[in-house]
């Protein structure tokens, strides 16, 4: 149920953005692919050894002994996390707390166009970003590492894998969809759709830099992505990317919701 208008208009708008992340993601994900080779390794383990506690601190461990853990630490921890959260932040304080804010929403819902439909084209807007970027990236995956170790990679893994993380950002996306249908200030929207995820990853560096602070991953809803485990195909991490999916449908249609019932008088 969305307006094929309103859609390809916003769509029209991220394509821009899409193509610098995909640009950005293709970069990091090509270089460090490439780094999976016994002399790199060696180097990035005296990084380790250097600064154990700022590597660990990004999810970089330098334990790998295989081609996707190697791609846990080095592109899980941080690169795949942040650059798609980051979209997600973007774009999704623009499609309704900006309209509202600047008084462009009026328009929208003074057209003979329900609500409903509004907040659900603006959605999949959203959601269509993420995937896309998400897609991307698991096929500009499979072509790299496909290519360049052949051997020692397996696809059903990187998928497992995936799956999880795109629960992950749809889940970012969640906060930031709603965070944007509940303010009507894009300061506010902003400050909330960015700043609970920034803060719940700034826990997750703090699990992971030692015990004494590892309570904090009790806290943060990255937690629930656990890259390794999925590789091994654990059923935790199973659960919790369906909790992850759930929480996220869950914000979605609070979202959806308030908007509809929000008061939108001049």
């Amino acid at each position: 149920m969305i307006n094929s208008t309103l859609y390809l208009r916003e769509m029209k708008k991220s394509w821009k953005m899409l193509l610098i992340f995909a640009a950005v993601l293709t970069m990091y994900v090509s270089i460090i692919i490439a780094m999976y080779d016994p002399e790199m390794m060696k180097t990035l383990d005296t990084f380790n050894q250097i600064m154990p506690e700022m590597m660990a601190a990004f999810g970089m461990n330098g334990m790998a002994t295989s081609l996707l853990g190697f791609m846990v630490s080095y592109l899980y921890g941080f690169i795949l996390l942040i650059f798609p959260m980051v979209f997600s932040i973007l774009r999704g304080n623009g499609l309704i707390a900006k309209y509202t804010e600047n008084g462009a929403i009026w328009v929208l819902t003074a057209a003979p166009v329900r609500r409903m439909k509004i907040v659900c084209t603006q959605l999949a807007v959203l959601l269509s970003g993420v995937f896309l970027l998400m897609i991307y990236t698991t096929v500009l995956e499979l072509i790299v590492a496909g290519s360049q170790f052949p051997d020692e990679f397996e696809v059903k893994q990187l998928l497992a894998l995936n799956s999880g993380l795109i629960s992950l950002q749809m889940f970012i996306a969640g906060i930031c969809f709603l965070s944007s249908c509940i303010f009507s200030d894009t300061k506010y929207s902003m400050a909330f759709g960015a700043g609970i995820p920034a803060f719940m990853y700034v826990l997750k560096m703090l699990a992971n830099v030692g015990e004494k602070t590892e309570a904090a991953k009790y806290f943060s809803f990255f937690t629930l992505f656990d890259g390794n485990a999925l590789i091994a195909g654990e059923t935790s991490a199973i659960v919790c990317t369906i909790v992850l999916f759930a929480g996220a449908v869950v914000m979605y249609v609070l979202g959806c919701v308030i908007f509809c019932r929000k008061d939108m008088a001049l």
